[in-house]
């Protein structure tokens, strides 16, 4: 496929509610968008890197600078590029996992949507329909707390997910496993937040029948959560850690983990997440599509990576009303605690002209025969 362009697009959606983590609170979501142009179609990819570097090295003003100023003019440098060629042309540049994730989901889409293919079909998808589950962030009391997720329970979703830091684990999760009783699917994620000689603590969640504990420590941490992983009964699940199949593959080799959250814009891309999603299935590991708090646009791709048949655990693939009161696509709406895969070719919608006008901030267009 020939690329003609890309149209760098700066975008932020004011959430619905704040959503507090270890790490701080967002009130909205600045995304950066990439149209990618070719004479066969178009395709749009989405950075999920966050504004500050946070939760992560990358942020949002980095990722627009290597996207523009180091991964496309290596993609122009060559004649015809397939979504499978991606990854190889942008390995030379370091890391910046979540902008070249961007690049190849732009490219991914505008060559499915030329070929007539939807997304699940390319990715071997044998669900047309997945659980949801949802993310409750850091409240101000338990009493907030529980409201919040009875509302959810409410709207149907399967799973509940508790952001838990130092100060704010073993009362709320205790509250919430009372309120709501033992046949409630739950989980906590602390972003990061303990240390090893947290372990005592970490291990006062053990009586709740959680699903998993997500991410307690720091994300090159991999020997202490084989270690803490011996001291708690309550299984483990990385999430920041995860940074390829092979990262994958090494943390369930050795005990760090027994469980493995996907996100694809943090380890590369799709093709990389479906590379982990087969190298634990093959070593007997259950995963779960985890969320950054996309737009139609990366919920869309979510959605069908969550279709795999190794993804046994319902994830983040909130409804779209769970964040933004307006996305930029049609929003997926929950059904009997389920969120349906699109069929359409490509990631499977449309983005709205009128309603990604109304949340642009800035755009650039570069042509990649300038680059030449």
């Amino acid at each position: 496929m020939k690329i003609t362009g890309c149209e760098l697009r700066r975008i932020r959606l004011p959430l619905v509610e704040p959503f507090r983590t270890s790490f701080g609170t967002q009130h909205a979501r600045e995304l950066l968008l990439l149209r990618m142009v070719t004479p066969d179609a178009e395709g749009w990819g989405e950075c999920v890197a966050m504004s500050d570097p946070l939760y992560s090295a990358e942020y949002i003003d980095g990722a627009e600078h290597v996207v523009r100023h180091f991964l496309l003019p290596r993609l122009a440098a060559v004649a015809k590029v397939s979504a499978a060629h991606v990854a190889p042309l942008l390995a030379p540049i370091k890391d910046h996992r979540m902008a070249k994730a961007a690049l190849e989901m732009a490219v991914l889409d505008a060559e499915l949507r030329a070929a007539g293919v939807p997304f699940a079909r390319y990715l071997g998808a044998v669900h047309d329909k997945v659980p949801a589950g949802v993310s409750v962030g850091i409240m101000d009391s338990t009493d907030r707390l529980l409201d919040a997720v009875a509302g959810y329970l409410d709207a149907g979703y399967l799973r509940i997910k508790l952001k838990i830091q130092p100060g704010w684990d073993v009362e709320p999760v205790r509250a919430v496993r009372e309120r709501f009783g033992d046949k409630l699917l739950l989980q906590v994620d602390a972003n990061t937040a303990y240390t090893p000689a947290d372990a005592p603590r970490l291990a006062q969640l053990d009586p709740f029948g959680l699903l998993l504990i997500e991410q307690p420590l720091a994300e090159d941490d991999v020997r202490g959560h084989a270690e803490l992983a011996k001291r708690i009964r309550t299984p483990l699940c990385l999430d920041e850690s995860i940074t390829s199949a092979r990262a994958a593959a090494d943390a369930l080799a050795i005990g760090a983990c027994s469980i493995v959250n996907i996100k694809p814009g943090r380890v590369g891309g799709y093709l990389e997440a479906r590379r982990i999603h087969d190298v634990c299935a093959a070593m007997g590991a259950p995963v779960w599509c985890g969320g950054m708090l996309e737009t139609g646009i990366g919920r869309a791709a979510n959605v069908a990576l969550a279709a795999l048949p190794g993804f046994v655990l319902p994830g983040d693939t909130s409804a779209s009303a769970r964040y933004y009161a307006q996305d930029i696509t049609a929003p997926f709406v929950l059904s009997e605690g389920h969120l349906q895969v699109p069929d359409a070719p490509g990631f499977g919608v449309e983005v709205q002209p009128e309603a990604l006008e109304e949340v642009t901030i800035s755009r650039t267009y570069v042509n990649l025969g300038s680059l030449r």
